[in-house]
């Protein structure tokens, strides 16, 4: 690693002893709770008075909070149960109903995913008056220029997990390359990655990239790399291990970079308990810049997830 780099990431390693300690565990998501209705048939229900503070991206103002796409399709990132009870309550009625609340508290960007069932979702949502910006992430077999022209995107970037794996194999030529033909199609171009070493390494080497999306919880380390942040331990799910000093690391990163980035995972996939929630909005938005956001993903079984974020967001960034 140059010393250019280890110098970029470094600063994180001071800011790790201070990061939000918050309680692991699940919450009360098992509980009994009221289903969230179908849409009825007419207009959109008017918009709330408290509305997610927006910021630049592009030709565009989107949300500092922009929607994602994990939970509606069973991605929990937590435990096959979890996974399950995310995908048997997300019925299409339920996807578009949250997609039309979100846009009712301002959120009007959307990290999608073509996946499972979200094309025909975002259609319908859609065709009933909703509306959102696309960031799109593009996953392993998808063509991005078939995306480009029937989806009309604002934004493409390179899965996360893709882009490590090609970090981890010394072929980030790959990914390089990738990027480059999607410039020619007209869109934002964006790198997504859970390794702050993945961002450091494209500013150094100056890709012609428009924005990052970087996980504060490098959940793709190696067998070898967790064994030796573990001390030599390995736990069941070595992918969906979150060590509390990772979001300092990947935050300095984001930080450092004068292009906009996305932060994601910024509740720990669920694992921060309810009382710590609020804190780790507040670090977030305090550690990125005014021109970042963040994506989260919404699983209003028990709450209204997307009221209370919104709420929460618009109440940090306009200090109130």
């Amino acid at each position: 690693m140059s010393n250019t780099r280890r110098g970029f990431l470094n600063a994180g390693a001071a800011l790790a002893a201070g990061a939000t300690s918050v309680a692991s565990r699940l919450g009360a998501w098992q509980s009994a709770a009221t289903p969230v209705p179908p849409r009825a048939a007419g207009p959109v229900r008017p918009a709330s008075e408290v509305q997610v503070p927006r910021m630049k991206f592009g030709n565009v103002e989107i949300s500092r909070m922009v929607l994602g796409c994990n939970p509606f399709y069973g991605y929990a990132h937590y435990n096959n149960n979890f996974s399950a009870s995310m995908k048997e309550w997300y019925s299409e009625d339920r996807v578009c109903e949250v997609m039309h609340q979100c846009n009712r508290f301002g959120i009007n960007a959307f990290n999608y995913a073509h996946l499972d069932r979200c094309p025909q979702d975002l259609a319908r949502f859609q065709a009933e008056g909703g509306k959102m910006h696309l960031i799109i992430q593009v996953t392993a077999g998808v063509d991005a220029e078939m995306l480009v022209k029937t989806l009309h995107p604002l934004a493409l970037q390179r899965q996360g997990e893709i882009v490590d794996r090609a970090y981890q194999a010394g072929q980030m030529n790959t990914v390089k390359e990738w990027c480059k033909q999607v410039r020619d199609l007209g869109v934002l171009v964006g790198v997504g990655t859970h390794k702050p070493e993945v961002i450091a390494q494209v500013e150094e080497e100056g890709w012609d990239v428009d924005f990052y999306s970087g996980c504060v919880y490098n959940r793709t380390r190696t067998a070898d790399e967790w064994k030796k942040a573990l001390n030599g331990e390995l736990l069941e799910m070595p992918n969906d291990i979150y060590l509390r000093s990772d979001p300092a690391r990947m935050y300095t990163v984001i930080r450092q970079t004068r292009k906009p980035c996305f932060a994601f995972k910024i509740l720990a996939a669920g694992r921060i308990s309810d009382a710590g929630v609020e804190q780790a909005f507040r670090t977030a938005f305090a550690s990125i810049k005014p021109i970042d956001g963040i994506y989260v993903g919404m699983f209003p079984r028990i709450k209204d997830e997307v009221r209370e974020n919104a709420e929460r967001v618009h109440r940090i960034l306009s200090g109130s």
